[in-house]
């Protein structure tokens, strides 16, 4: 089932993305998180892809686990990062035998820490042309990343956009959306996303938060932003993470239903590979019946 149909069959969806353990020993215990949170009945599950090609063979374990032991919709991450043409026309051969038909295509981040992305030869040096070449082949349905705040190597908002349009062109059918802890942000990309002419589907990537130095670690990463409201009420509880993990979840809790309950499609639950947290905030929205 193409991304067009799970959008069009449901109502608002949720689906939920998971990384390779560091070790292939952790991948029982991964596989656990992943089992307990199909409870939630996710449209569909995502496996993030490493950088290096230890985790790159454990993606390829987990979606096909997903897809062919649990029979959930599974989308396995792919990047352009170290691999020419025919490795990535391997992976999808691998991929296609094992049944999985869904694909985020990512640019993936620069190699060994260096400042700017950097193709190897005859690789893709974006991840518009590599939407592009899965798309010629025909066997999957794509999906692709947007920057509510901009991507950090975008010269402006504006060709941010226009870019996230091109790799639309391309053929993608979905935005899945990087972290962010503010709904107006969402909603303003949204809207500039329309305007231009982006017609998919806007899904708006949550990150189970747990506290600010957690925040602050992660919105480094990927250039967002805590809202200064956020940061200064975390503050507050500096000395007992306990309360600041039960603020943390019932911020991402007002967030998910502030963005459900106006025009955001559904929810995509950055695990980080727990269930915890995720069950409490996912088991709040189902109850409240937003998802």
């Amino acid at each position: 089932m193409s991304f067009n149909k799970i959008f069009s069959s449901n109502n608002k969806i949720l689906s939920f993305e998971f990384f390779p353990p560091k070790q292939i020993e952790e991948l029982p215990t991964t596989f656990e998180k992943i089992t307990e949170l199909t409870a939630f009945k996710p449209n569909f599950m995502t496996v993030t892809y490493g950088a290096g090609g230890g985790t790159r063979t454990l993606t390829r374990q987990m979606v096909t686990f997903i897809q062919q032991q649990l029979h959930f919709p599974a989308v396995a991450h792919l990047t352009c990062v170290d691999h020419t043409v025919d490795d990535i026309d391997l992976i999808l051969d691998q991929l296609k035998v094992a049944g999985i038909s869904h694909i985020l295509a990512l640019r993936g981040d620069p190699q060994g820490g260096q400042g700017k992305f950097r193709a190897i030869p005859n690789g893709f040096s974006c991840a518009r042309d590599l939407v592009a070449h899965i798309k010629r082949r025909g066997d999957f349905s794509i999906a692709v990343g947007g920057y509510p705040e901009v991507h950090p190597d975008a010269t402006s908002p504006e060709a941010d956009i226009r870019y996230l349009k091109e790799k639309v062109d391309a053929g993608a059918e979905l935005i899945m959306t990087q972290l962010f802890f503010s709904a107006s942000m969402y909603f303003d990309f949204v809207e500039t996303a329309r305007k231009i002419g982006i017609n998919v589907p806007i899904l708006p990537g949550i990150i189970p938060l747990t506290s600010l130095a957690q925040a602050r670690r992660f919105t480094s990463r990927c250039s967002a932003s805590i809202p200064n409201n956020l940061e200064k009420n975390l503050e507050k509880y500096a000395d007992n993470p306990t309360e600041e993990l039960q603020y943390c979840t019932d911020y991402i809790i007002q967030l998910s239903t502030e963005l459900l309950e106006h025009d955001a499609p559904g929810i995509h639950f950055f695990t980080l590979n727990k269930s915890t947290q995720a069950n409490s905030i996912i088991g709040t929205l189902k109850k409240e019946g937003l998802l």
